[in-house]
């Protein structure tokens, strides 16, 4: 069995292949039940334990193990760490164990990407970051391969960090780091929200007409980066229903206060590409992408790793 590791993945996950692979695989469709999510008590606070399991129904069987330890932050450590293997569909067999944390960064933005390429104004060219972690550059890079983005401003909860990543892709970008959220967010076309917050950071009121906002962060249902104004009045999307309906924090907590209803879901990422669902009504309309991530994303993604570092020997 073959070890692949963090920079293996990040070389063989070109952005623009790798949103290609996560369309086809939407729209082919494979086996994913359910994510086993388990909360684990630790001496420095809550983490959790995600089992993700997904295979084809004639080829490859994948399943990753991760470990999310917010309290990492303050020890300088990524959030997310974790492990996927890649089977062989004929006969079970092992084929890798790929570095989990950076293949799902990648597959992360690359789905957030995928949703864009959909639903955001093809015209979109000012992107803002709302957080400053691993996911942070992911998302700018995915973003960048399917719309054609000039300026990025990014705003985090330590502006040092902000400022350094924004340092980092100065050669790239018009950047700047930004303290004034709000200011920031009525200027975006395209707003990207990578963050653990379990706060509204983004308020609907400050959308402007044909913003698209892309929700990644909160991935339970204590967590949110909005208030219930940007659903309701956003066109949402989601991944997957079954992951929006079990913890979809900013969709489950704006329906508890009353702000919005389960079937105000336009519909999830395979219906918009299979053209069951249509996507943005409009130049003025505001979209709205929420996921939480699916083991069909992971499986696609290790794929292409494996299928890459193969055409390659």
């Amino acid at each position: 069995m073959r070890i692949i590791d963090a920079e293996q993945v990040a070389a063989a996950l070109d952005w623009q292949a790798l949103v290609e692979r996560l369309a086809t695989t939407f729209l082919e469709g494979v086996e994913s039940p359910p994510r086993h999510h388990h909360a684990m008590h630790r001496r420095d606070g809550e983490a959790t334990l995600l089992l993700m399991p997904a295979w084809e129904r004639d080829g490859y069987i994948g399943v990753k193990m991760v470990n999310v330890f917010p309290q990492n932050a303050a020890h300088g450590l990524p959030a997310i760490a974790g492990v996927y293997l890649l089977s062989e569909g004929d006969h079970g067999r092992p084929l890798a164990c790929l570095d989990g944390s950076e293949l799902t960064r990648r597959r992360t933005a690359a789905a957030s990407a995928l949703a864009a390429r959909e639903l955001a104004r093809v015209d979109a060219e000012t992107l803002l970051v709302v957080g400053t972690g691993k996911l942070a550059p992911m998302v700018i890079e995915a973003h960048a391969a399917v719309r054609p983005i000039r300026r990025v401003r990014i705003w985090g909860r330590h502006p040092d960090k902000a400022e350094r990543l924004a340092a980092d892709y100065a050669d790239r970008f018009d950047t700047a780091a930004v303290t004034d959220l709000e200011a920031a967010a009525r200027e975006a076309e395209l707003i990207s929200c990578v963050t653990l917050s379990s706060a509204p950071l983004i308020r609907g009121d400050w959308l402007a007409p044909g913003t698209h906002l892309d929700l990644i962060g909160a991935f339970r249902p204590s967590m949110r980066e909005t208030d219930a104004e940007c659903l309701r009045r956003g066109e949402v999307f989601v991944d997957t229903y079954a992951g929006a309906k079990g913890e979809a924090g900013d969709i489950l907590q704006a329906i508890d206060e009353g702000g919005f209803a389960f079937d105000d879901i336009r519909g999830e990422l395979a219906e918009l590409l299979q053209g069951q669902q249509p996507g943005r009504s409009g130049e003025d309309a505001i979209t709205v992408f929420k996921s939480v991530g699916a083991s069909l994303e992971d499986l696609a993604a290790a794929i292409e790793v494996w299928e890459r570092q193969e055409a390659s020997e």
